[in-house]
């Protein structure tokens, strides 16, 4: 199951509108509306666990990610649009240094080209978020009560572990996940379901048992192979 969203205030309403996405259940017949934070619980409360995507989520990286793959687009040779990062957004660094490359008009990088720009980007992008680190609202409210309720919590993000540590120090919550999986555990990022896969399978939950928490379209096709 997924629930998508952007930001953890407001409320939901059904039918779905702007920027949410769930799956319809036989129960939501007509026009509802809860706070976030009861639609959330009645949406999921068949799941035994629940594995987070980090960025976008829980934490609102966006400015700070876009302002880094900026910098080294630029560097590269292409000026990156808004639209363009928007797509990108949720994948692993590999296939986004690929894909600058070809907007430059470039050859193929070499390994050593794509690790060099992916480990400048996200040492830039850490030094953004360090002193300011952007917690969405409501995120340690939300996992503290699931974890209340014996909850099984997780993340999943394409990010590399420097930057998954810099979250769970920084999040109030962060102490609550037993295990966040990133993007540099796994061979195929997302959109493949590698990282939700193995996040449940860290947590010893069926997948079909597990809701995702995501923001980025790759993220959202991830979660849904991973059944």
């Amino acid at each position: 199951m997924i629930v998508r969203w952007i930001g953890l205030s407001g409320t939901l309403r059904w039918p779905i509108q702007d920027s949410w996405e769930v799956g319809r259940h036989p129960w939501l017949d007509g026009p509802v509306s809860w706070p976030v934070e009861q639609a959330f619980l009645v949406i999921v409360m068949c799941m035994l666990a629940a594995i987070f995507d980090l960025d976008g989520t829980l934490v609102d990286t966006y400015d700070a990610h876009m302002k880094s793959w900026q910098d080294i687009s630029r560097i590269i040779g292409h000026d990156l649009k808004e639209s363009e990062f928007a797509r990108q957004f949720g994948r692993t660094n590999d296939p986004i240094i690929r894909e600058l490359y070809e907007w430059a008009g470039r050859p193929v990088p070499t390994a050593d080209e794509i690790h060099e720009y992916a480990d400048r980007k996200e040492a830039d992008f850490r030094s953004m978020v360090q002193d300011h680190f952007p917690e969405m609202p409501g995120a340690t409210a939300l996992l503290e009560s699931l974890h209340a309720n014996n909850w099984r919590l997780a993340g999943g993000t394409s990010a590399p572990v420097p930057n998954a540590e810099l979250f769970r120090e920084k999040l109030g919550c962060g102490r609550l996940f037993e295990t966040i999986v990133t993007g540099d555990d796994v061979e195929h990022g997302k959109p493949d379901p590698e990282v939700f896969l193995l996040a449940a399978s860290r947590l010893r939950v069926p997948p079909s048992s597990c809701v995702v928490v995501e923001d980025a379209a790759a993220g959202m096709e991830a979660a849904r192979r991973a059944g």
